[in-house]
């Protein structure tokens, strides 16, 4: 190993410089200040807890997603936390126990074994809202307009939503009564969008005549809203839940586009993205330049059922590091530099200091010379400085 190589950082794991700390620092204050005007309460889950909790009721992603280790207090198992929506969940349920809706909102760091591509490295900063206790569309409606008004926040441009529903796929696959390994094939075929494969699958595995012909349309169920239409002459024999899940799309599509009309929407109807935990609406949303979704989310309903309270829920989360990058942004240039006053100038010095500090309570940045350094005002980003008049230190422009 060389000198040069000792410092290298893990795969996946990356460190924040100026100006992009800043940048983060200052999309993390507005998002939170955004959330707290919709009414969105603050919590910080902790960076690690036991695995049964942690890990309850979220699936083997995130198992697999999940750094272990030894508590060296008790001998259990802990894991450092890969996604903060299962601990909010677990907060609602088993912390705070509040009657009625409960918005809460977060931004901590998260650890993954592994990287994902679709949500980004080994170590995003993820920053989202969660809404329990109510199961209506509105309370979806609200997740996702505070999803575009965060991407907005972000400055986010040409924003593509792409909404689903995974009641559509449930309804039908519970209709066509297949086995578990069957059904396993054929969740595996949609998701892969392969049409050849759900063809044969749906031939061999399910006789009713109908709801044969529905999922064999249902990967070619997408494009604009204007596609719903379709999809109601398509599932005119579905079961009734697949019915109630397009009308729900058309309602939010319709609040989407009153809110942010200027956001493309696109749907598709065989979208499976986390269908072991989603059991509703779902939406990902897209900006050009990024090969990933800078907001993901969608209803979860009951999650909260392994913690002793079932709860409905729903929600988005995004990664701020990513976020950080949609605008390209130079700190201001606007401080104020102070010379070096020899340690021993003890007027000259109390009173600077003084100064110095007046100016900093009022909100000024001020910098203060060390003897002998290298560097001046420019390189510290600043456009002022304090210059001696007699007695006194006056705030004066840089030439």
């Amino acid at each position: 190993m060389t000198i040069a190589d000792r410092w290298l950082l893990p795969d996946g794991m990356d460190e924040v410089l100026p100006p992009q700390a800043s940048r983060m620092e200052e999309l993390r204050r507005a998002l939170l200040d955004l959330y707290h005007r919709w009414g969105y309460d603050l919590v910080v889950p902790p960076p690690v807890e036991f695995l049964d909790s942690l890990l309850t009721g979220t699936g083997t992603d995130l198992d697999l997603q999940t750094f272990k280790l030894t508590d060296q207090l008790t001998g259990r198992m802990m894991g450092a936390s890969a996604d903060v929506t299962p601990q909010v969940a677990r907060m609602d349920a088993h912390s705070l126990k509040r009657r009625g809706p409960a918005r809460l909102c977060y931004c901590s760091h998260v650890l993954r074994a592994k990287a994902d591509p679709h949500q980004g490295g080994r170590s995003p900063v993820q920053v989202g809202v969660e809404l329990f206790g109510h199961a209506g569309l509105e309370a979806d409606l609200e997740i996702l307009r505070l999803a575009l008004d965060s991407l907005a926040t972000a400055g986010a441009e040409e924003v593509h939503l792409a909404l689903g529903h995974i009641g559509i796929y449930r309804a039908l696959v519970q209709a066509a009564d297949l086995s578990r390994e069957a059904e396993a094939a054929l969740f595996e075929a949609i998701e892969r969008k392969s049409p050849a494969e759900t063809e044969a699958l749906v031939a061999a595995q399910i006789h009713d005549g109908a709801i044969a012909r529905m999922l064999r349309a249902l990967p070619q169920l997408h494009g604009d809203v204007e596609m719903l239409d379709e999809a109601r002459r398509v599932f005119a024999e579905a079961p009734a839940a697949v019915g109630d899940a397009l009308d729900q799309l058309e309602a939010l599509c319709r609040g989407v586009a009153e809110a942010h009309p200027d956001v493309t929407l696109y749907l598709d109807l065989a979208d499976l993205r986390g269908y072991q935990y989603h059991t509703g609406m779902m939406f990902a949303a897209y900006v050009p330049g990024y090969g990933q979704a800078l907001a993901k989310g969608g209803r979860y309903d009951d999650t909260g059922q392994a913690f002793g309270r079932a709860r409905p829920a729903t929600g988005f989360s995004m990664d701020l590091k990513l976020l950080a990058t949609l605008v390209e942004s130079a700190p201001a240039v606007d401080g104020i530099w102070a010379p070096a006053v020899a340690i021993d100038d003890a007027v000259a010095r109390s009173r600077l200091d003084a100064v110095v500090a007046h100016l900093r309570a009022d909100g000024e940045r001020v910098v203060l010379a060390l003897p002998g350094q290298a560097t001046g005002p420019a390189e510290h980003r600043c456009n002022r400085q304090l210059v001696r008049m007699g007695d006194d230190w006056q705030v004066s422009p840089l030439a």
